[in-house]
């Protein structure tokens, strides 16, 4: 009897200082996200894509007001083609944030008063009832506003979420936030913002003209456009990203969607670091050649550039880079790196190759 009851009093000693030991580490990670105030108020740094919100410079958490407002508003899909895009700031995708972990967000999402239709934002990084969404259902001329706590690290999707869903992002209505870890984001040399999208129209790639949403095509995911940064183009020419030689690029790379798998490729490069799906929270693959993005992900890719040239971004999908517009290029100058790279046929090197 007496060794039973020893036993009985060893397991709930067992038991207790398990309990205490999860208890423990409950209690820290709330101490670490939630338990430290916010110490200031700032507002939300928000540029147009491709640039990128300056790296924070605060170790402490601070309340973070962001003020976004959506619009309907014709704008170029393609040489020759219009289009009325639905946004979030006025451009595709909408600007990226920048927060820390432990923040405090407060949305004031706007709901400019000459558009036609209810909006919303889900945002990924948000823990609550829709992302956001089920509180920011606004009509035109209307504001809503709703505050969370950034808990996790990472790159997250933001987008509309009222119905029909993939109406309103297959028009462009998506953007990214970044959650900085509380250490923050190691020093790049160069940062951009790069997304993704589908557009659903109802003629063929590059029929010239105003062009309408086709809910069919949607439906059955026929997209006539794959683009980066909402536009066929965007990143071509003077919107070319651009680094010199040396320079450590990181690229925060996003898939609005609303239906495709990216399979993103720099052409000539490989991929240093790669945080799959953006997670910050373990170690980044290394040596990756391309990396697949999911509709509604991202993920955060580096590498250093050695070499001058012009190196082209792609889904590696091909037919969707060369024919239906996810092609993009990054311009690098200065010095190429001594045994990195050299053409043995300078005549047959010198004919055109469209790279």
């Amino acid at each position: 009897m007496k060794t039973k009851t020893k036993a009985v009093i060893a397991g709930i000693a067992l038991s207790a200082l398990a309990a205490g030991t999860v208890a423990a580490q409950v209690k820290y990670r709330w101490i670490d996200v939630d338990d430290m105030p916010p110490t200031k108020t700032e507002k939300a740094v928000l540029v147009a894509p491709p640039n990128v919100p300056p790296a924070l410079d605060r170790s402490k958490p601070a309340r973070v007001i962001v003020e976004l407002e959506t619009t309907e508003q014709k704008g170029t899909l393609a040489n020759g083609v219009e289009y009325t895009f639905w946004t979030f700031g006025g451009t595709v995708p909408g600007p990226m944030m920048r927060v820390r972990q432990g923040d405090v967000v407060e949305i004031r999402l706007t709901n400019r008063k000459d558009s036609h239709l209810m909006h919303s934002i889900d945002l990924h990084a948000v823990t609550g009832p829709g992302g956001g969404a089920a509180v920011t259902q606004v009509m035109p001329g209307e504001s809503g506003a709703f505050e969370w706590k950034a808990l996790n690290p990472g790159l997250y999707v933001y987008h509309c979420a009222t119905p029909m869903i993939p109406m309103h992002v297959a028009n462009g209505m998506y953007g990214m936030v970044l959650v900085e870890p509380q250490s923050g984001m190691p020093r790049a040399d160069r940062e951009y913002y790069v997304m993704q999208g589908e557009f659903y129209t109802t003629g063929r790639t590059l029929t010239p003209g105003e062009q309408h949403f086709a809910p069919d095509k949607a439906r059955d995911e026929r997209p006539e456009y794959v683009v980066f940064n909402g536009r066929m183009g965007a990143l071509l020419d003077k919107g070319a990203l651009t680094a010199n030689t040396g320079d450590l690029v990181r690229l925060y790379v996003g898939n609005g969607g609303p239906n495709l798998i990216s399979s993103f490729h720099v052409i000539g490069e490989i991929f240093d670091r790669v945080y799959s799906e953006a997670s910050l929270g373990s170690e980044p693959k290394r040596n990756v050649q391309t990396t697949l993005i999911p509709a509604g992900g991202a993920a955060i890719v580096e590498f250093r550039v050695d070499m001058p040239g012009r190196f082209l971004l792609v889904d590696h999908s091909l037919s969707r880079a060369m024919d239906k517009g996810a092609l993009g290029a990054l311009v690098v100058t200065g010095e190429g790196r001594p045994g990195v790279f050299k053409a043995l046929t300078p005549t047959i090197a010198n004919r055109p190759s469209g790279h």
